[in-house]
């Protein structure tokens, strides 16, 4: 546009060609004019370019500033979607309904009380048919070392707990288990399954008790430990010679049992059972109380009746043992051990707060008050949103009881917890370059070996 307003077209005087001179101040003249066409032409470019790379900039940080808040908004979003995906599959988890069951709509069906329960066919040849089978399978021994085979059983419902707290304390729970039977050589079985609909809550371990034991028949003992039950001796071993003429030991004391008929006279959180036909027999007779429903209910009534000191409730597993121990003690009397001479159930409220003075004065292998074998926190019950305890003081209380145990654990490594509520470890042995002289010192199963369940 500037050599437009510079130039303007040239007039021919005549038709015979310019003079050398006119040509050469023509050319200056022309070269003067471009030059400053030129500059004139960059300075309005430059004018150009600022207007537009201002304009650009505004645009890109209003777009900037409209994305991050878009982009914002749709993690918002995306975030709130998830969580509520996650709440209703939650919910769906714990609601014990399956959206494929064509009987999910129907009404609740309980247990008609005009029957008896039962948790299967009735076997009355079992010690037969096991002996047999053990004849015709040699693979699976039921003794190991010399020792009996012994299963432990624990669980947890098979929907989520309550609260995410209550999820990691039943996976430390079942650490301290594993860590325990590894030590000592006991299988272990971890279930989340319900295999009874009738015999949901307190009474689901009993329908999977008899199915192991049918399942398992190389197993000679069968040991039921709740999933708020920790090991907190990892040296102590069940003293089973001790249990020869017996099908089932359970912590408890035969004066509240038989004198005073306390409901509280045995604990069923930690107790061991003999695969025997005797055992079916004490399941076939204690399972009647269990359906959920009337029975239930009723049943609860007669054991608040007969049993001292019994809350109004419908009928607990443990309350119907003793129940039918109390009443039938002729019966089944006989093979039954009443434990107490070491804690296979340690009430938690009396141990928790005396570990320090514990590892003071005593040593692990001594399994009674001293340094108790299982700490067993009844009423905590982290994986519900309800207990009988104030959660803070329950959960710190577990805490104490896990770090407790793991410490006997982590000595073989050269480790333990800076302090018995806190989850991180410190080292409290340098590596050797003699290790196995740290192993025959430190490992658990050499004292295990030796003590074998004695008391010093």
């Amino acid at each position: 546009m500037g050599t437009e307003s510079t130039f303007s077209p040239q007039k021919r005087a005549s038709t015979a060609l310019p003079t050398t001179t006119s040509t050469a101040a023509a050319g200056v003249a022309r070269g003067r004019a471009a030059s400053r066409g030129k500059q004139f032409s960059k300075t309005l470019n430059n004018i150009k370019i600022t207007v537009l790379c201002g304009f650009v900039t505004i645009l890109v940080l209003r777009g900037t500033i409209g994305l991050g808040s878009l982009s914002s908004s749709e993690s918002d979003a995306e975030s709130q979607h998830m969580a509520e995906e996650t709440n209703r599959i939650l919910a769906e988890i714990r609601s014990d309904k399956d959206p494929t069951d064509p009987d999910d709509d129907q009404p609740e069906q309980f247990f008609n009380p005009n029957m008896t329960f039962a948790l299967g066919p009735k076997i009355t040849t079992w010690d037969q048919d096991r002996k047999v089978w053990l004849q015709q399978n040699p693979q699976f021994p039921q003794h190991v070392n010399g020792k009996p085979r012994i299963l432990l059983v624990t669980g947890s419902p098979p929907g989520p707990c309550d609260n995410a707290i209550g999820d990691h304390y039943l996976l430390k729970g079942i650490k301290n288990k594993i860590d325990y039977c590894r030590i000592h050589g006991i299988e272990i079985v971890y279930n989340m399954a319900h295999l009874d609909k009738e015999m949901a809550g307190y009474w689901s371990k009993l329908p999977l008790l008899r199915r192991l034991m049918l399942s398992h028949p190389e197993v000679e003992w069968i040991w039921w430990m709740d999933s708020d039950a920790l090991f907190t001796d990892m040296v102590f071993e069940i003293p089973v010679k001790k249990y020869e003429d017996h099908n089932m030991v359970i912590h408890g004391y035969p004066d509240l049992l038989f004198d005073q008929k306390s409901w509280i006279a045995l604990n069923t959180g930690s107790f061991l059972f003999r695969n025997c036909q005797w055992s079916l027999d004490l399941f076939d007779a204690w399972a009647p109380m269990g359906p959920k429903g009337p029975v239930r209910d009723e049943a609860g009534k007669v054991l608040t009746a007969y049993l001292k000191g019994r809350p109004a409730f419908e009928a607990d597993d443990q309350s119907a043992l003793i129940y039918l121990l109390i009443s039938q003690k002729d019966r089944w009397m006989e093979k039954v051990f009443v434990e107490n001479s070491y804690y296979l159930h340690g009430f938690w409220e009396g141990l928790v707060d005396r570990y320090e003075e514990m590892i003071e004065k005593y040593h692990p292998g001594l399994g009674d008050e001293r340094w108790p074998f299982v700490t067993h926190f009844v009423g905590c019950k982290p994986c519900g949103s309800y207990g009988d305890y104030p959660v803070e003081r329950c959960l710190k209380s577990m805490e104490r009881a896990f770090n407790f145990a793991d410490n006997q654990v982590l000595n073989l490594y050269g480790f333990r917890h800076r302090g018995l509520v806190s989850p991180n470890i410190k080292r409290i042995r340098n590596e050797s370059v003699a290790p196995l002289v740290n192993v025959d010192r430190f490992d658990i199963r050499h004292s295990a070996h030796h003590s074998d369940g004695s008391r010093s």
